[in-house]
């Protein structure tokens, strides 16, 4: 858990909305889908948009968009590479499919 304020001013509408869910739902050794993040953010057909906004996280660790997965575990990109992703995800005892 980090204890810092956050400035979310980097984020708008929907990518901040997409943030904020991961955030406040999908925790430490946990991963969620894509498509799960849309459905926490309010917006189920949102899908590719959930990605655009874990594309551009302005903070990707203290907001853990490597928890966010591909359907059926997947890990799908990362700005840090996959080989990274795949390493946070293990350091948290995440399960994960390569």
């Amino acid at each position: 858990d980090f204890d810092v304020p956050l400035d979310r001013r980097l984020s708008r509408g929907f990518r901040r909305q997409a943030l904020e869910a991961l955030a406040a739902h999908v925790g430490y050794g946990e991963t969620a889908s894509y498509k799960d993040v849309a459905v926490l953010a309010g917006n189920p057909g949102a899908t590719r948009a959930v990605g655009t906004a874990m594309a551009t996280n302005p903070i990707p660790i203290v907001v853990p968009c490597h928890r966010v997965l591909r359907s059926g575990g997947v890990l799908g990109r990362y700005g840090g590479g996959p080989e990274i992703k795949a390493w946070l995800l293990r350091l948290e005892g995440a399960a994960i499919m390569l």
